[in-house]
């Protein structure tokens, strides 16, 4: 995810990292090159006589911007949501370490094992998210025997939380008001399951296909024949106006591919790395624990 600070109005016309203009930038060239071609084709070609009426391309443009308006707030709905997920996994990681702390006898679960088997969770559902390998994580955090036994499994996350919740039991056994206690652990452990399947199921039901082929295919059919529409109209400012547009409507279109992944690796997915290490750096803190060094934007200003 990129990350800056709050640029004056000036700056903002001039951003280039963390905006999606580097990845519209053919289509703009080639639109550049197809308004020019229109421009030359009205004056040497068709002596002027290219005339395409504008009336179709504003009723084309309105449910246009209708369906991108539909497109961008469905993607940015699962951004959101992504980011409330991940919020409530922060919340419970939280409430599930101050319980054990508080609640359980001294002697009766080892809270540094217990603490870096709950941040290992985190880090092995950011990773499941995004396809990664969670070995380098697992190494710093767990035994080797427990690292080699998490990643031979399919779901590792929810592995992770089954370990827990069976630590949480052995430790809870025998004392007076164990089963209440134990109900109060196995609730923020169903919590940070439901996270996880809620995660799951944005990663696997993607916005559907069809919605974006007729999307894409709409939007350069509009641009391309745009050029041809306004040249008669607006002469030699038809580049600039053409780009203009094309740029508005390719970058909607690309931004509302990026935040609709929302774990991914894209300049606007979310800061999986930086959200991982600040429930860490939570958990740890609750056990007084060394903390890791606080995850900062790099030189490109980019925080995983």
């Amino acid at each position: 995810m990129i990350v800056r600070p709050q640029a004056n109005w000036f700056r903002m016309l001039l951003v280039w990292n963390g905006s999606v203009l580097p990845t519209v930038v053919p289509q703009l060239i080639l639109m550049l090159a197809i308004s020019l071609v229109a421009m030359y084709g009205d004056a040497h070609l068709f002596s002027g006589h290219m005339h395409l009426d504008t009336a179709p391309f504003s009723l084309l443009g309105v449910s246009l911007a209708i369906f991108l308006a539909f497109r961008n707030n469905a993607s940015f709905q699962r951004y959101l949501e992504a980011r409330q997920l991940w919020g409530h996994v922060l919340i419970s990681a939280r409430v599930l370490t101050s319980q054990v702390l508080a609640y359980l006898p001294p002697g009766r679960v080892d809270r540094s094992d217990f603490a870096h088997r709950l941040i290992a969770f985190v880090h092995l559902l950011r990773h499941q998210l995004r396809g990664s390998d969670p070995r380098l994580d697992l190494i710093r955090l767990l035994p080797p025997a427990q690292t080699d036994a998490v990643t031979q499994r399919v779901f590792r996350p929810v592995a992770m939380l089954n370990e827990l919740r069976r630590t949480l039991y052995q430790a809870t056994c025998g004392l007076p008001d164990g089963a209440q206690t134990l109900w109060m652990f196995d609730k923020q452990i169903n919590q940070l399951a439901d996270a996880v399947g809620g995660c799951e199921r944005i990663a696997s039901t993607p916005i559907p296909y069809p919605y974006g082929v007729l999307l894409h295919r709409t939007i350069y059919g509009y641009c391309f024949l745009l050029p041809f529409g306004l040249v008669h109209a607006i002469g030699n400012a038809t580049p600039l106006i053409s780009v203009l547009v094309a740029y508005t409507l390719f970058a909607l279109e690309a931004i509302a591919q990026e935040i609709a992944e929302p774990f991914g690796m894209a300049p606007n997915s979310l800061a999986l790395g930086a959200i991982s290490r600040t429930i860490e750096r939570s958990i740890l803190e609750l056990c007084e624990m060394p903390l890791p060094a606080e995850m900062t934007a790099d030189s490109k200003f980019r925080l995983d």
